[in-house]
């Protein structure tokens, strides 16, 4: 389990690198274009959008009831928005880039 300075480093960064709500996130996930990208195992769901699921329950859940394996998913998340984002194609609005940080929980036009 994370040392208490470490979760709260990582609630922050978590928090300052999720930009979408989760209302805005559950609807996003609910669209066709959230699930036209990532990367799929077979025919199941891409890994993007099983992430944007679970960041979606992380963020409706309080603070003191987060696992060690949300402050985990928290960390993964965080380190694959700041990795995404220093790939910024030309075109941000209509990309595959955008709909994949929005299936994390990151809308880069906000």
């Amino acid at each position: 389990m994370p040392a208490a300075l470490d979760r709260k480093r990582v609630y922050q960064d978590f928090h300052g690198a999720v930009n979408m709500d989760r209302h805005e996130l559950e609807l996003w996930l609910a669209g066709p274009e959230s699930l036209k990208v990532g990367q799929k195992k077979s025919d199941a769901e891409s890994i993007g959008h099983a992430s944007g699921r679970r960041i979606a329950r992380i963020l409706a859940t309080d603070r003191r009831e987060l696992t060690e394996d949300d402050y985990g998913h928290m960390r993964k998340t965080v380190g694959y928005i700041r990795r995404y984002l220093a790939q910024q194609p030309e075109n941000v609005v209509t990309s595959r880039w955008r709909y994949s940080l929005m299936n994390w929980g990151h809308d880069p036009l906000k």
